[in-house]
């Protein structure tokens, strides 16, 4: 039987484990803290499926062309036709596990159409599509977990996988009750751990999500993709503590953007510029032209009535009457972009393995379907149907099976006569003795600086250098910034107040954040979310992935125009 690790316990990687648990693979999944707390469960407004019920005209075919269009066409079509494919059956497997999605009064699915779609192919929970989701897909791995087939170890955050000539035996897990670094040995490792929120500061998204696994897989030889595509969320609400998605669904059911002219009229400027349907562009396209407006920009529903509100956008309505005291049933919302999607991550091909064999990246870590731009609503079907990918992957992998019940693996020469756990303590003993070594030694520092006051600094600098439009001088001054605190990270002040993970963690950090500035550089175009005042045109040399590795401290970048991860 075979055993596979996977880091990361929201959507996707309870997909992946699930999946695994159907096929009889025994799975250990890692998180620092329950499901309940992962960042899916701020996912608002729908999970998409081009359905029987769908409103006249829509399709496979036309959710897949929704899907390349938005990204710019540099998504892998091959890839996006099995996500649209999916999408029905996985509406009907979420419904069987206890998703309630809305309903329309003649027993049929609601949906909504989000900005960038054809059709309203967009089914939802109200506006807490996430937390439904989660919520019954917790209930399923508990189903698995009482069978045996998922051991679920929450408090263990990553460290580095455990990596030798081009494959992984596992990972390197840190206890947070011990504080101490453990070996986890797997004949598969799935990676499951979101985006790079924390880069960033204050975003949509949860400052869990901080990039550092990504950061530290790309050091020991991962490659990433398509960095440069930040997706900013054009309808956010300011709060001191972070920015609120104010969900597309609003502007779904009917929301109108405008600002405030010197005469203190109502400028509808999306609709003035793209017509009817303009508050529904593509979220790149709303977030820079409420950029460009240089005004305060406000959203306005109150023209629904309390009654659709309450019906169709209840969680709107809650947290703007919580966060802010505006009764959106009476006042228009006050909004800004803010960093909200990274369409970019671990580079990873159809199957969702990564360059390094038997290491996979689900969800939003693995950039596969979005190209330059997600669309509304694809994010939750790419984490669910990404999970399953790549649990089919590992089930039909020809790796020799396991031959232990709980600790005897995959051995480092596939040959199914050294599976022993031994084996592979004694090929990694020296890595993990030197890695435990350097988190002692860590602690040790004077410096006045202490880490988080680096990691704050590092979000300042990602903020303005990497917004909505960058060019070639902002960029160059962030790369400088990290390659600052990058020079300085192994002198600062690890606090003892803070989980050592906050420590360990800030180079990684730092590598991810260049490599992203880099990408970013590197693309002398504008396409999607990488707008350069610059290089404002889109150009077809452009028209491929970019890639980034690693190799003995230089960053390298290449257009992916051979096609390796993109089919």
């Amino acid at each position: 039987m075979k055993n596979v690790l996977v880091i990361g316990s929201g959507i996707s990687g309870m997909s992946a484990s699930i999946s695994c648990a159907e096929k009889g693979i025994k799975v250990i999944m890692v998180s620092p803290f329950p499901s309940e707390r992962a960042q899916s469960v701020m996912a608002a407004g729908g999970i998409n499926a081009a359905l029987d019920n769908a409103d006249d005209g829509d399709s496979i075919e036309s959710h897949v062309a929704d899907t390349l269009k938005g990204g710019c066409y540099i998504a892998g079509e091959e890839s996006v036709q099995g996500l649209c494919k999916s999408g029905p059956e996985i509406i009907e497997w979420l419904q069987s596990l206890g998703t309630v999605f809305n309903m329309q009064n003649d027993g049929k699915l609601a949906q909504r159409c989000f900005g960038g779609h054809s059709h309203s192919r967009s089914c939802y929970a109200g506006a807490s599509t996430g937390k439904q989701i989660v919520s019954a897909m917790v209930m399923e791995c508990r189903r698995y977990e009482a069978l045996g087939l998922i051991d679920r170890k929450p408090w263990y955050d990553f460290h580095s996988a455990l990596i030798k000539d081009g494959k992984c035996y596992g990972a390197l897990l840190y206890n947070e009750a011990f504080r101490t670094l453990e070996p986890v040995y797997a004949d598969a490792v799935i990676i499951a751990t979101g985006g790079q929120n924390a880069l960033f500061g204050k975003t949509t998204g949860s400052t869990q999500c901080d990039g550092y696994t990504a950061g530290r897989l790309f050091m020991q030889g991962a490659e990433l993709k398509n960095l440069e595509f930040i997706q900013y969320h054009p309808t956010t609400l300011e709060t001191p503590q972070k920015k609120m998605l104010v969900s597309e669904a609003a502007r779904g059911e009917g929301g109108r953007l405008y600002y405030l002219d010197d005469d203190g009229s109502r400028v509808y400027f999306m609709e003035n510029k793209y017509g009817a349907q303009g508050n529904l562009m593509p979220r790149d396209v709303v977030a820079r032209e409420i950029y460009n407006t240089c005004k305060d920009v406000f959203l306005d529903v109150s023209f629904l009535g309390s009654d659709v509100i309450d019906e169709r956008i209840p969680e709107v309505r809650d947290l703007c009457l919580k966060y802010r005291g505006i009764d959106i049933s009476r006042e228009s919302i006050p909004v800004t972009p803010s960093v909200h999607f990274f369409m970019g991550g671990l580079a990873v091909d159809n199957r969702h393995e990564t360059n390094i064999k038997n290491l996979y990246a689900v969800g939003e870590c693995a950039s596969m379907y979005h190209g330059a731009n997600r669309l509304g609503g694809n994010s939750l079907l790419a984490a669910v149907y990404s999970g399953r990918v790549a649990a089919e992957a590992i089930y039909d992998s020809g790796d020799s099976d396991c031959s232990s019940e709980t600790t005897d693996f995959a051995g480092p020469d596939d040959n199914p006569g050294t599976t022993a756990s031994g084996d592979l303590d004694a090929l990694f003993s020296n890595y993990i003795e030197g890695e435990k070594k350097r988190l002692m030694e860590s602690m040790e520092s004077a410096s006045k600086f202490p880490v988080m006051y680096i990691r704050d600094m590092v979000s300042e600098s990602m903020w303005s250098l990497l917004g909505i439009v960058r060019d070639e001088d902002t960029l160059n001054k962030g790369i400088e910034d990290m390659d600052y605190y990058l020079s300085i990270a192994d002198n600062l002040n690890y606090d003892s107040s803070v989980l050592p993970y906050f420590n360990y963690s800030l180079v990684g950090i730092l590598t991810l954040a260049k490599a992203t500035l880099i990408s970013a550089k590197s693309r002398k175009e504008s396409r999607g979310a990488h707008f350069r005042s610059d290089y404002p045109e889109t150009l077809d040399e452009y028209k491929a992935a970019t890639i980034i590795s690693f190799d003995d401290g230089e960053f390298r970048t290449r257009l992916d125009k051979e096609k390796r991860y993109e089919r």
